[in-house]
């Protein structure tokens, strides 16, 4: 639901999208992770939601299953056994694309900056998204929440960070983080951490909280 007394006052440039349920369905990746491990899928999702509620890094879930796990190093071994991490048009979001041709289209300016690597940016720019810029946090040298990820976002905005509006379904890495930073937030209500992390201050300094990325362009053409 948005803010309308904050919607008064905003004067947005650039809008910035994460990828990981924000943009990409990552049901599948999850899944091949699952696969790799040798762990029932159902069981690896179950235990990486309690993981994520226990306020954990999300990447403890590999530990879980295979103590010592290393995923830059596992990462490197799919990659030599044929099976990579990966994903496709099919993975967008259904919403993913005509929103940001829509937000495009009005004249802001649409960027897409996520924890993901460089192999994952590439992949983002081979989609012929419709953003005017497209970067992550291995290329950036600082992942999220880091105050240096989104001072290297203000950089390629190129314009105050009140004119940013920062949309992502963490509220940890993603929401709390811009708002210091002083960006403008929408929370988007899906994937896991969209459903299990709850903080209401937070949420309460979001423009607005959203189920839809298809709900953004009314949101901002009526601000």
């Amino acid at each position: 639901m948005a803010s309308s007394s904050n919607l008064d006052r905003l004067t947005i440039q650039t809008v910035v999208f994460d990828v990981g349920e924000t943009i990409v369905d990552e049901s599948r990746e999850y899944g091949s992770w699952a696969d790799w491990l040798g762990v029932p899928r159902h069981t690896f999702s179950a235990t990486f939601g309690a993981v994520i509620a226990s306020g954990a890094d999300y990447r403890d879930t590999f530990q879980v299953f295979r103590p010592g796990f290393n995923l830059t190093a596992e990462r490197e071994a799919r990659a030599d056994a044929g099976a990579p991490e990966s994903f496709g048009e099919s993975d967008l979001y259904a919403d993913a694309r005509p929103t940001l041709a829509a937000l495009q289209a009005s004249g802001l300016v649409v960027g897409i900056a996520g924890n993901q690597t460089t192999r994952a940016e590439m992949i983002l720019h081979n989609l012929n998204l419709p953003a005017d810029w497209i970067t992550t946090s291995e290329h950036l040298g600082a992942e999220k929440p880091s105050p240096d990820f989104f001072a290297a976002i203000a950089n390629l905005a190129n314009c105050a960070t009140s004119e940013i509006l920062y949309v992502g379904d963490r509220l940890d890495n993603d929401i709390a983080p811009a708002q210091a930073m002083g960006m403008a937030t929408v929370l988007i209500r899906r994937g896991p951490w969209g459903h299990i992390l709850h903080d209401p201050d937070t949420e309460a300094r979001c423009l607005a909280t959203i189920a839809s990325l298809s709900e953004l362009v009314d949101l901002l053409a009526n601000g």
